[in-house]
């Protein structure tokens, strides 16, 4: 149908045509055309649709190609179910009205610009309107059976709620067009049929959302159920997990920055909140002052008023017994004129304290005022920071915003940028001295920025520039302009941030629609809108400086503009892209200000004579007519530096004093403080009264000046340190009672009062109202200046015992709702007409009425906020369900079609902001899954108890103390309870809450993490701003292995506990975020580097389940990496007398010095160095031990010991430690070097082990003057030096087994010893044996294993020179052997052998009696100690006696091959000697010696190892 000679032809010939492509005789068109059920038609070019009359049971119909621009001729196509009608020149869709059975629709690459009369085919389930010219998805709300429909290849750019009607979409392609948002995408998630989406299909193009990252992402969790996406198979479930997954964790990391902006405002507040109550001090204590002057004249004033009554009836009396003609003593004149005169007086001080009293609280009153408008501020600005990130959030990313430092330098390029553009001269008359910025925010709009990109690469590539002319000089920064009377709102600001500068064509100045108004200076975007504020201020009849306060503060958009083809704008045109063809944007010079504006006055004109600058010349209007050429980049708020100073009472620079001067109060004339002072200086002066402390009933009748209680009607008590009245209640006529300024806490003594009507208990301390009872006809009631709190418990005590309140007054108490107080107690106490000293209006009593209405659960409320959701929708937001669903679902509650059964269907309930006092008359609501009570009034969380499929509960903003109503969730998920007044998490409350993976419990009171230890699913935790400060809080949370967020932030841990974050981290390794700020892998290593190996006492109690150590005797913590003890404080620790440690990473004994009371100590398997460390100089320090170094801990930062002192000696001068300390073990540490240990500070140790080492030279021994045994056995020691043991003259026990020593020198000072094992060395000399005559006391002695051992009868040489030797080398020395010896004569000497027999061991006679080391394994020890050393060691026999016999099977071990286990040998021998010596040592120590026992047992085991 491109065929333009066609479009002349008549009907006739294009039905014959038609007939001929269809096989039809046009002839017998009549009789052929009743029985066609279809037509097609290709490629024709025919200009219209005729002959269809023809066919009227026609079913389908195919136009391809034609010239066709009206469908028309279809009314008799009654049957029509398919139409073709594409590749036409079609305009509109008409002429389809009559075709009702029409089920499929092809009308794609046409001409159509409009979706239209399509309302009566609701048959329609395919319809293709592709390749077409429509902007707007429109009537098709109808078509309800729409399956399919193709909208690819238009101009589309919004998507809205046009096709929320068509529920049974399942195709739907929208490719090529122009949507752009990812707001518009959110808007198919209501079609729960679709299954096959196109916005990317390759046959047409994407649109501009498909470039943008996270675009899949998007899609597929906004819409699940999808099986294809631009023509890929999405449908296996692991792509929707995926997609599900990623935008969880986006949503948490959001949430927690939101949190954290909420931390940062709440923190900001709490500062101003503190800058408020130091302003507030001064007043509140003049207020205090003159209130106290005032009552105490008072009461001077009425004992005056009652002495002067009392005084007149007298005088009357005695007028009546006087005669008449009696003369009157002119004295009595003279005194009732001067009792009037006094009584004048006290009136005038009075008033002039109370003129004083509201001055002051005048200026508490603009102390809340600046305060109100301080917090509105922060909040304000907050919140624009909170709103950019929900914006991120929204849009995955691609519209971010970056918060300027000083240090970047875009930020730095934007302030040059606007004090570039900053005129002095066009400000200075609005009193401007300059320009403050105070915050910018770059701007990164994904989205915006590749439509400038596209639109300014066409342009470049349309245009041809000359060599001279660069296109880039055409791009500049430039102000955005709005209408000054028309300000932009926060949101109307954010939309265009994200949508561009088109989306406020409200705001933009008249006559610019088609263009778009920007300028290169400040004066041009800021002039209009300060001289509108201004007229505006003056109307409203404001002061100067607080038209100055209202555009003070100001904000600009900066944007990156494309100028391109710039013409100058001609005076008398409009400007419009119709006057300006060519130009892609017109210009022209700022008019000038004097003609501009309505500022007349002298100091303008003079400063427009007077300027000295050239700014007018370079200050231009900019009309860009291309939205897209416009991308805004840069958010500026800044503030103006006036003449006026700053008023604002929270403001660092507020100077109100006379003539300039600071005050010290900084907003307080000193006139006023000298006024107070001339008022209180007053006559007549304030008598001083003793204070009555204790009430009883004789000081009651003093007071009242009364005999009995039924005379008392007026009892004033002001100004006493009265804190109960006893005994009050006898006092049945009391109409007034004064007891203010007294210490009471309560009033539970003012009951059964019936009588009385007024009562002022101001300026005390009460806390409660409880007990108060029984006030029927109380009308006064002065509560103010007290310490009351929970505004509903208070009121209810009054609504039911005060019926007859008329005045109320409760200022000045620490409320926590203070919001709605006033609202509270008008609708509860309806007799009031007075509240606060403020006449209660009808129309606030109604108000007020109506406020009480809506603080309960009706059905009216349940009806309005709830809805019947299933399932949770997919939106990308941090609020609650329940807010997000009440918001944007339309799914409300019909109780006319359910009737009664509606209360089942509810499935969500918003009741934020309701006042509620209760949570009530929920009973029916079983099917609750999200529910939202925030910023109510509630003090408990009660009425739930049938909602058990809660899933999800908000109870922000409220005043609840306890979480005990919620123990019975067992399907709660989310809860959230934060800026309430909880003070504890218990343990009960969350113990069956398995499900529970997000709690939010911010800004409250709580001390402990304790009842959240078994909260095992819990993903997220924020608790900041609470009173945790115990580390141990933190253990609690280790069984939490998922938790991967957590906020501590604002709680005492943070500061009290050194390299805090590095802390939490090292115990809760799965953390991601901490305190809002991501987890870097390297401060996992940094922890496992600070903390790793470190015992503390918090993992003590983490393992005891409580931390109570005083009653723990014995530490056993083996194989577990400790490299470090921390056990603070000591003294917990006191009854601590073993300690084993062996088999760790420990370098020193650490924080173990500080242990008072050790007796044991088992360090073996370590690298022990030193009893304390020698810290290396800075540059050869590690940085592992730089990193110890900075953090003050028990080994390290308590030792108190300088560096000089350590490394100057190891000798005995440092100061002893450890002085219980009778038993150490340090085998099998790689000691080198005795001397470093500094062992001579263990001044009453008695036994020492040190086996398993590489000491070569015995030293360092001189401070151990108690020392009884010493084993050093398998060491390296070639000889004994002369210093080696001289102190040691008490030395029992001696083991020096496995050494490489040759001579036995040095011995002499060993005069006690009664023990000596010299096994496995290199003695060969048989003088080396006779040097052992220095021991007279030797009993047992084993050599075995030295060269000499194998000389022939060396044992009768040694039984000779040691008359007292009782064992060698095992073997008992019995009496026949001894004498054996004594015959021998020496001058046979003794050979050595040189013929190997039988046991391979040289020259060793054939019967001679081998007697192999034996490893002792059947040792028993008392059983009350073996789980001190662990699993490794268990003692089944007691040892009481010396093993002296073994039997042959042991005979084959050799106990110096090592095995495998480098361990398995060497360490059993010691680690019985340990055990030994600590079961002896603990069990015996009341009777025994430790050290007879520990040598014993060695004995035994030496001997045994010696046969």
């Amino acid at each position: 149908m491109m065929q333009s000679d066609n479009q002349n032809q008549n009907p006739e010939e294009i039905i014959k045509e038609l007939c001929t492509c269809n096989g039809l005789s046009y002839e017998k068109v009549d009789q052929e055309g009743l029985k066609t059920t279809a037509l097609e038609m290709f490629f024709s070019g025919y200009p219209t649709m005729v002959g269809m009359k023809y066919f009227p049971n026609l079913t389908t119909l195919t136009l391809v190609g034609q010239r066709i621009q009206q469908i028309s001729d279809l009314e008799n196509c009654l049957l029509l179910r398919e139409l073709w009608i594409a590749e036409c020149c079609l305009l509109k869709i008409d002429g389809l009205q009559k075709c009702v059975n029409l089920e499929k629709l092809y009308l794609y690459c046409n001409e159509i610009s409009r979706i239209e009369n399509l309302e009566a085919l609701t048959k329609l389930n395919v319809v293709w309107l592709n390749n077409n010219l429509i902007k707007n998805i429109e009537g098709l709300h109808t078509l309800q059976n729409l399956q399919e429909i193709n909208l690819a290849g238009n101009l589309i750019e919004k998507i809205g709620s046009c096709l929320d009607f068509n529920i049974q979409i399942e195709i739907l392609n929208l490719s090529a067009n122009k949507v752009s948002s990812f707001k518009e995408l959110t808007n198919l998630s209501r079609l729960p049929n679709l299954k096959d989406l196109g916005l990317n299909d390759p046959q047409y193009g994407p649109n501009p959302i498909c470039l943008l990252r996270n675009y899949a992402i998007h899609v597929l969790y906004h819409i699940p159920q999808l099986q294809r996406l631009d023509t890929y198979d999405v449908s296996q479930k692991e792509i929707k997990v995926l997609a599900e997954t990623t935008v969880m964790k986006k949503k948490m990391y959001y949430n927690m920055q939101v949190k954290s902006v909420h931390r940062q405002l709440h923190d900001r507040l709490e500062k101003l909140k503190e800058s408020k109550c130091k302003l507030q001090n001064l007043p509140e204590n003049k207020i205090k002052l003159f209130s106290r002057n005032v009552k105490q004249l008072e009461r001077e004033l009425a004992e005056l008023q009652m002495l002067g009554k009392t005084s007149s009836n007298k005088s009357l009396k005695s007028k009546i017994l006087e005669t008449e003609t009696s003369v009157h003593d002119s004295d009595d004149a003279d005194k009732a004129a001067e009792e009037s005169s006094l009584e004048k007086a006290f009136l005038q001080k009075i008033n002039a304290l109370k003129e004083r009293i509201t001055f002051w609280n005048k200026k508490l009153d603009e102390i809340e005022k600046s305060y109100q408008m301080e917090i509105k501020k922060k909040r304000k600005s907050f919140n624009l920071v909170v709103q950019f990130l929900l914006m991120e959030l929204e849009t995955v990313g691609n519209v971010c915003f970056e918060e300027g430092l000083s240090n970047n330098p875009w930020f730095s390029y934007c302030c040059d940028l606007i004090h570039s553009r900053y005129c002095f001269w066009d400000f200075r008359a609005y009193g401007i001295m300059g320009v403050k910025i105070n915050r910018i925010f770059r701007v990164h709009n994904q989205i915006l920025r590749l439509k400038f990109e596209e639109k300014f690469q066409m342009f470049v590539e349309k245009e041809v520039f000359s060599a001279a002319e660069n296109y880039k000089e055409n791009v500049d920064y430039l102000f955005y302009v709005f209408n000054p009377e028309l300000p932009v709102k926060e949101k109307q600001m954010l939309q265009m941030l994200e949508e561009g500068v088109q989306s406020l064509e409200v705001h933009t100045l008249p006559n610019t629609k088609e263009a778009l108004l920007l300028c290169n200076s400040l004066s041009i975007c800021e002039c209009p809108r300060i001289e509108f504020l201004k007229r505006q201020a003056k109307a409203e009849g404001k002061k100067s400086s607080d038209s100055a306060e209202s555009f003070k503060h100001g904000k600009v958009v900066i944007a990156k503009v494309f100028l391109g083809h710039s013409v100058p704008a001609c005076a008398m045109s409009p400007i419009c892209q119709g006057n300006y063809p060519e130009a892609n944007s017109v210009f022209r010079p700022w008019k000038c200000l004097g003609s501009d504006t309505s500022t007349s006055d002298s100091e303008t004109r003079s400063s427009l004579k007077q300027r000295r600058c050239d700014c007018r010349l370079r200050q231009r209007e900019w009309f860009v007519f291309d939205h897209e050429l416009v991308l805004p980049e840069y958010v500026v708020e800044f503030e103006y530096v006036t003449r006026v100073k700053d008023q604002s009472l929270f403001s660092t620079c507020n100077v109100t004093g006379e003539e300039g001067k600071k005050s010290t109060e900084g907003f307080i004339l000193s006139h006023d403080l000298q006024r107070d002072d001339e008022v209180l200086n007053m006559q007549p002066p304030v008598k001083a009264r003793p204070k009555i402390a204790c009430l009883d009933e004789k000081t009651m009748l003093s007071v009242a000046k009364a005999s009995i209680f039924s005379q008392v009607k007026v009892l004033n008590l002001h100004g006493n340190s009265l804190s109960k009245l006893r005994n009050i209640s006898r006092l049945k006529r009391l109409q007034k009672l004064i007891i203010s300024f007294n210490e009471f806490t309560s009033l539970d003594d003012i009951y059964d009062l019936p009588n009385l009507e007024y009562c002022d208990a101001s300026h005390n301390h009460v806390i409660t109202l409880e007990g108060l009872r029984h006030l029927r006809k109380l009308q006064f009631f002065n509560l103010s200046w007290n310490q009351l709190k929970k505004t509903r418990e208070e009121i209810n005590i009054l609504h039911e015992h005060t019926p007859n309140l008329l005045s109320l007054d409760i200022t000045h108490n620490p409320w926590h709702k203070p919001a709605s107080l006033r609202w509270s107690v008008i609708g509860r106490l309806k007799s009031l007409t007075n509240l606060d000293g403020v006449m209660i209006t009808d129309e606030e009593a109604a108000e007020a009425l109506h406020y009480i209405a809506r603080s309960n659960i009706t059905q009216v409320s349940l009806l309005e906020y709830s809805r019947t959701d299933e399932e949770s929708p997919p939106v990308l937001s941090v609020f609650p369900c329940a807010k997000i669903l009440s918001q944007i679902s339309k799914n409300k509650v019909d109780s006319q079609t359910h009737l009664n059964n509606w209360y089942s269907m509810i499935t969500v309930l918003d009741l934020d902001d309701q006042h509620l006092f209760k949570i009530s008359n929920l009973e029916k609501l079983e099917h609750l899954r999200w529910a939202s009570f925030s910023n109510n009034n509630l003090t408990q969380i009660e009425g739930l108890e049938s909602c058990l499929n809660l899933e999800e509960l908000t109870l922000d903003g409220n005043c609840i103390s306890t979480l005990d109503g919620i123990s019975k969730l067992t399907k709660l998920t989310r809860l959230s309870v934060n800026n309430n007044h909880l003070t504890s998490l218990e343990r009960h409350v969350f113990q069956n809450l398995s499900h529970l993976h997000y709690i939010s419990v911010e800004n409250n009171r709580i001390t402990s993490l304790v009842g959240l230890k078994k909260t095992y699913s819990l993903i997220e935790l924020y608790i900041s701003n609470n009173f945790v400060s115990a580390n141990q809080e933190i253990h609690h949370l280790k069984g939490l292995t998922n938790l991967v967020i957590l906020d501590m932030n604002g709680n005492q841990i943070v500061w009290k506990q050194d390299s805090y974050r590095l802390f939490v981290l090292f115990h809760l390794p799965s953390l991601k975020a901490l305190d809002g700020i991501a987890v870097d892998p390297t401060e996992g290593e940094s922890a496992k580097d600070l903390f790793g190996g470190k015992l503390t006492s918090d993992m003590i109690a983490d393992r005891l389940g409580h931390s109570d150590f005083t009653e723990i005797q014995e530490l056993n913590w083996t194989t577990s990496n400790i490299r470090m003890v921390e056990l603070v404080p000591a003294d917990q620790f006191r009854n601590v007398c073993s300690v084993n440690l062996q088999n760790n990473n420990l370098t020193s004994f650490s924080g173990l010095i500080f242990l008072p009371n050790v007796k044991v100590l088992c360090l073996n398997y370590n690298r022990i160095e030193s009893i304390l460390p020698r810290q290396k100089p800075p540059n050869q320090a590690t940085n592992r031990q730089q990193l110890y170094q900075k953090v003050t801990s028990s080994g390290y930062g308590q030792q108190g010991i300088s560096k000089g002192r350590r490394d100057a000696t190891f000798g005995g001068n440092l100061p002893p430690v450890m002085q219980s300390l009778e038993v150490l073990h340090l085998g099998y540490n790689g000691i080198t070097n005795m001397a470093q240990l500094q062992l001579s500070r263990l001044k009453n140790l008695k036994l020492l082990f040190l086996q398993g080492n590489f000491i070569s030279q015995i030293e360092g021994l001189e401070g151990l003057q108690f020392l009884q045994e010493l084993v050093l056995d398998h060491n390296r020691i070639k000889m004994i030096s002369e210093g080696s043991f001289a102190k040691q003259n008490v030395l029992v026990a001696l083991h020096l087994e496995k050494n490489q020593i040759r001579e036995l020198n040095s011995l002499q000072p060993l005069v006690k010893l009664q023990k000596l094992f010299l096994d496995f060395n290199r003695i060969q000399e048989l003088s080396e044996l006779e040097k052992l005559e220095v021991i007279p006391g030797l009993k047992v002695l084993s050599i075995h294993g030295n060269p000499i051992s194998f000389k022939k009868n060396y044992r009768p040489l040694l039984l000779l020179r040691l008359p007292a030797l009782q064992v060698l080398d095992g073997t008992a020395v019995n009496t026949e052997e001894r004498m054996r010896a004594d015959q021998q004569p020496l001058e046979q000497g003794f050979q050595v052998a040189n013929s190997p027999k039988g046991g391979g061991l040289p020259a060793l006679p054939a019967n001679f009696p081998r007697y192999p080391p034996l490893r002792i394994t059947n040792v028993n020890l008392n059983e009350n100690l073996n789980h001190l050393f662990g699993s490794d060691f268990t003692f089944h026999h007691k040892l009481e006696k010396p093993v002296l016999t073994v039997s042959n099977k042991n005979k084959s071990k050799n106990p110096g091959i090592r095995t495998n286990n480098p361990r398995s040998i060497h360490a059993e021998r010691p680690l019985w000697q340990a055990k030994g010596a600590a079961a002896n040592l603990l069990n015996h120590l009341a009777h025994h010696s430790a050290t007879s026992q520990t040598t014993q047992l060695h004995q035994n085991n030496r001997k045994n190892e010696g046969r």
